[in-house]
């Protein structure tokens, strides 16, 4: 078949996994009704696009946290890639270089950090998980030693969400975290961790950290006055608590608390270059796109990874030339027509 967008991958690589593998990766927590809103609301939001502006060459390059890349789009962390592909992560590394980005690797991943960095020929974060205080300050060595270049810690997970639906159907097969000599350390997050885990973090690490999970301005307000680099507006892919908004909701309520103080990225929902570009208009500096890589992987390895990553940027640069935004910063909140709220 002609693969022309990323559903098509997602088609096709729903073919290509056995069915538990494919529902542990498409599932949200119990109604799944946020896994779906992240899509809905894109819809919700119009754009206004301006005419007769010169865009005959569109610039998409962009920095996060002082590095370049090629577009404001890089891959977001997801668990157990050896599901999709045998080379998991290692695999999904190549194709990120392929592209030119950044690669965000998981805690949870099917291959070592150490493995992931060796294969790796571009720029990597690694996500953590607070298990354990010494379980975490080993992976933040590990990972600095291994030349990531930040740390992205997630916080919206105190436990693991409810996926009713992957409970229906138990992974079929045995595959492990590798980034623990024993799999009982990365089982279950640290319910007891707060605000006090940042000036841990920072007392082990120079890497920059990022906080991945933000979804309301108070908790953006917070990680600003405890120092944080950058922030990911993240409902965790509609995993964890059911029924919070899309992230696309909040994006501007985080952006308005934050102030200009650190970064701000979006996750969530993203499928096509316009959804991106909403993104930005709200506020974003970039995006983290996470199941349509893992489609791309599963399709064919680093070249389907490359190609869904291709594929996005092509849709984003098509998007701001009929939308009359030759660069990124021509791209403002004047873009978007909001949904009216009764």
């Amino acid at each position: 078949m002609d693969l022309i967008n990323v559903f098509d991958y997602e088609a096709l690589a729903r073919e290509r996994i056995d069915i538990s593998s494919w529902v542990y990766y498409a599932c949200g927590a119990d109604d799944e009704v946020t896994l779906r809103a992240n899509r809905s609301a894109f819809e919700r939001i119009k754009l206004r696009p301006r005419v007769l502006v010169d865009v005959s060459q569109i610039d998409l390059t962009t920095t996060v946290l002082g590095m370049s890349l090629p577009m404001p789009i890089f891959i977001a962390p997801t668990a157990l890639q050896g599901l999709a592909h045998p080379k998991g992560e290692c695999e999904m590394a190549r194709g990120a270089a392929l592209a030119g980005t950044l690669l965000v690797v998981s805690t949870s991943a099917s291959r070592s950090l150490e493995e992931v960095a060796a294969a790796a020929g571009g720029p990597l974060w690694f996500q953590l998980y607070i298990t354990t205080r010494p379980t975490a300050q080993r992976l933040v060595e590990r990972a600095e030693a291994a030349g990531y270049q930040g740390l992205v810690l997630t916080v919206d997970t105190p436990r693991w969400g409810n996926k009713e639906r992957a409970a229906r159907y138990p992974l079929s097969r045995s595959i492990r975290k590798a980034n623990f000599e024993n799999e009982s350390e990365g089982d279950l997050p640290d319910p007891s961790c707060t605000w006090e885990i940042i000036p841990w973090l920072r007392s082990l690490t120079r890497l920059p950290l990022i906080l991945k999970g933000i979804l309301t301005g108070e908790d953006a307000q917070r990680a600003c006055e405890h120092g944080v680099d950058a922030i990911i507006v993240s409902n965790h892919g509609g995993r964890q608590l059911d029924s919070v908004p899309a992230t696309i909701e909040v994006l501007p309520e985080i952006v308005e608390a934050v102030a200009g103080r650190c970064e701000v990225y979006l996750d969530g929902g993203i499928r096509r270059g316009t959804d991106i570009l909403k993104a930005l208009a709200l506020g974003a500096r970039a995006v983290l796109v996470g199941r349509p890589p893992l489609w791309g992987l599963a399709v064919n390895g680093a070249q389907g990874v490359a190609d869904v990553l291709a594929m996005l940027r092509d849709e984003l640069e098509q998007a701001m030339a009929l939308a009359g935004c030759p660069h990124l910063t021509s791209i403002d909140r004047s873009l978007v027509r909001l949904p009216h709220v009764p």
